[in-house]
């Protein structure tokens, strides 16, 4: 028994650092993340999830004001969340002849830029979230010319196609 012992531990010795490697790696594949794509350089960004109650609050406001629609509620739901790519700052360095390098490496940096409250991120590109569906319960929900209204104004907001946008008599 005592050299079963003795063997896992001559084992244990010689492996145990790789192990604790794995382990390390596979917490941080399980760790979640706010970053997409390769190399994270595109972001989702907390903004863009700000944002969307922020949307639906400013339809609430702007549809209200639609004759006949009265009390007004909007949920929409997104297929995906914006992302935004940032601008980067890329330095390759390589070793050998131009046609076929013999070593190389590639080293990047977000770009920074100061702002009037501090460092500020350069966004290159934007990509707004792309919507799903949308159902508004409104007080004149149940009259075809305010259903047909309301609609059309979701669907020239949000770029949903009109069979997307559901309209309901509020209670």
């Amino acid at each position: 028994m005592k050299m079963k012992a003795e063997g896992v531990r001559k084992i244990w010795d010689r492996y145990k650092y790789a192990v604790l490697v794995v382990l390390i790696g596979a917490g941080l594949l399980l760790w979640p993340s706010g970053g997409s794509g390769p190399g994270g350089k595109l972001l989702s960004s907390g903004e863009d999830r700000a944002e969307q109650p922020e949307l639906q609050t400013q339809l609430e406001d702007i549809l209200s004001t639609i004759s006949g629609v009265g009390q007004v509620r909007v949920m929409l739901t997104v297929d995906s969340d914006g992302e935004r790519q940032l601008a980067q700052d890329t330095e390759l360095k390589y070793s050998g002849p131009t046609a076929s390098p013999e070593d190389y490496s590639r080293r990047s940096e977000t770009v920074l830029v100061k702002g009037g409250t501090g460092a500020e991120t350069v966004t290159v590109r934007r990509i707004y979230p792309t919507y799903r569906g949308a159902l508004i319960v409104c007080q004149g929900g149940d009259r075809a010319e305010v259903r047909l209204a309301v609609t059309e104004a979701v669907a020239a907001l949000t770029g949903l196609t009109t069979d997307r946008v559901t309209v309901a008599k509020w209670q």
